[in-house]
């Protein structure tokens, strides 16, 4: 059969649809977030939880968000900007931080929702799999949601799963296996326990400043200047992480930080063109139409003069 050239008439483009907007951005995969905001039709306003991990050049935002008509609403919001508070000031984007934000969200969730001291997750992680269950019965169901990743490739080892992995252990019911964790080996089918509990209390970092620190000390000095400036070491990380997950447990509130208003409003006063009053709109119009009535009056006399010439 000989090739025929497609051809894009009016037929085909007065039947065209575009893209939605995000879609045509990149933005947004609605195949999948088709599946992961369907609800059940026989369940009036059950909202279908997603727990949407994404991560930055400098931070970890996660958040238990529920889509409605209107759009999605957030019920909280943690960041990894927030771990500071709780004695981790750096790598705000290794895996373990994402751990710690998961594990903080989870843990803000389950107190706003009054289901905290029922289901406190895995207090001591071992690197196992280690879903949350059920109580009973006569108790509340455990908190569900779906892990949303976005646009984010799903690899072994991401840090997308880091943040799921410290949700999950802070007591919500998140359906995973753990094919995706550090250490799984894809041929055994199996995970090796002991390296995702290195990756849950820092281990790895702490073994690539002794490495870095053997093999290049100046580059050593250089990458991890703001680790040393705090005395940081590399026999320091498991115990910061370990320290920083209880006082997460122990108050996972959120506390604003403090800015200074007033200076703020001042510098967004220097930069901004202040409105017209009514009277000054007045004045410029005016003035406009003084100088358009004085060029007109130039210009007839112009002509004026040309006529006398002539």
């Amino acid at each position: 059969m000989p090739f025929v050239k497609q051809q894009k008439n009016d037929a085909y483009f007065s039947r065209y649809q575009v893209k939605p907007r995000r879609r045509r951005e990149g933005k947004t995969d609605y195949q999948a977030r088709r599946a992961l905001v369907s609800q059940a039709k026989n369940k009036y306003a059950s909202p279908k939880y997603r727990l949407v991990v994404r991560i930055t050049n400098n931070q970890c935002i996660c958040q238990i968000v529920y889509s409605k008509i209107q759009g999605d609403a957030v019920l909280v919001h943690a960041s990894s900007k927030e771990l500071p508070r709780y004695g981790i000031s750096h790598g705000l984007t290794n895996w373990t931080a994402c751990y710690a934000t998961g594990l903080l969200v989870a843990r803000r969730a389950l107190t706003k929702l009054g289901l905290a001291d029922k289901y406190e997750g895995v207090t001591e992680p071992t690197g196992e799999l280690e879903l949350t269950e059920a109580l009973g019965d006569d108790e509340p169901r455990p908190f569900k949601a779906y892990l949303d990743v976005g646009l984010r490739r799903t690899s072994t080892g991401a840090r997308i799963f880091g943040a799921m992995k410290g949700a999950s252990d802070g007591g919500i019911f998140i359906p995973h296996n753990e094919k995706r964790f550090p250490g799984f080996d894809p041929e055994s089918k199996t995970i090796d326990a002991e390296v995702l509990q290195k990756y849950i209390v820092g281990g790895h970092v702490a073994e690539y400043m002794e490495s870095l620190e053997e093999e290049d000390d100046e580059r050593f000095k250089k990458q991890f200047a703001s680790y040393l400036a705090d005395d940081i070491g590399s026999a320091d990380i498991e115990e910061m992480y370990t320290s920083a997950y209880a006082a997460i447990r122990e108050d996972p509130s959120f506390k604003p930080t403090e800015k200074d208003v007033e200076k703020w409003k001042a510098e967004s006063k220097k930069y901004r063109t202040p409105k017209s009053t009514r009277e000054q709109k007045r004045e410029r119009i005016d003035a406009k139409i003084a100088a358009y009535k004085a060029g007109r009056a130039d210009v007839e006399e112009d002509d004026e003069e040309d006529e006398d010439e002539e």
